[in-house]
């Protein structure tokens, strides 16, 4: 009997997995930065991020491209964005480079990340899929800037004195851009929830 598209197992040690299962691995390697007290740590976790969020385009692509789609990718694709954006920035709040106000922008994106992945598991019992918009993957663009520029933190602000402040700013836009596509998931969640009047 053929396997079903997309669960094919020769592609579970496809490159596009490869560099899923890469950033993955890369979340401790990412935390490990922020205990080295020197500034290259601060250089190193900057370039382990963006090396994940190039992963990230790659590893879609490539399977798409190579028709190498599999269910342990689709599985742990989103879980890998995740796991990273969550460990950048609990790593930025505990050594203070997000602080204050803008803990609440971090708060914001978190929740958005954990509301959106429970109203797609509803919407996947559904069968129901809800495509990424283009103003999610502006967010998402903006998110992965401002993390970024937030990981260089006070190493950048001796290169360019602004490098924290941009980073600060972006994140409270990715924030505000948060809110507005995590209520388009629940308004299209709303528009799909059966109500069994008995």
């Amino acid at each position: 009997m053929p396997n079903r598209p997309g669960t094919d197992r020769r592609h579970f040690g496809s490159l596009p997995n490869l560099l899923t299962y890469g950033r993955i691995l890369a979340v401790p390697a990412l935390v490990a930065c922020f205990f080295i007290t020197a500034d290259w740590g601060r250089w190193l976790a900057m370039w382990i991020f963006i090396a994940a969020g190039v992963s990230d385009f790659l590893d879609g692509y490539l399977a798409r491209a190579w028709q190498q789609q599999s269910a342990i990718g689709r599985m742990l694709d989103p879980i890998a964005d995740k796991l990273i954006v969550a460990a950048a920035l609990l790593m930025l709040a505990a050594n203070q480079t997000i602080a204050g106000w803008s803990l609440w922008a971090g708060v914001i994106i978190l929740c958005r990340e954990i509301l959106v992945s429970g109203l797609r598991e509803f919407l996947g019992s559904l069968s129901v899929s809800v495509p990424v918009t283009n103003l999610a993957k502006w967010k998402t663009v903006v998110q992965m800037v401002a993390i970024g520029f937030l990981l260089a933190g006070p190493a950048g602000d001796k290169v360019w004195p602004y490098t924290t402040l941009f980073g600060l700013s972006l994140l409270w836009i990715a924030a505000i851009l948060t809110l507005y596509t995590g209520y388009d998931y629940l308004r299209a969640t709303f528009r799909h929830v059966v109500t069994d009047p008995e």
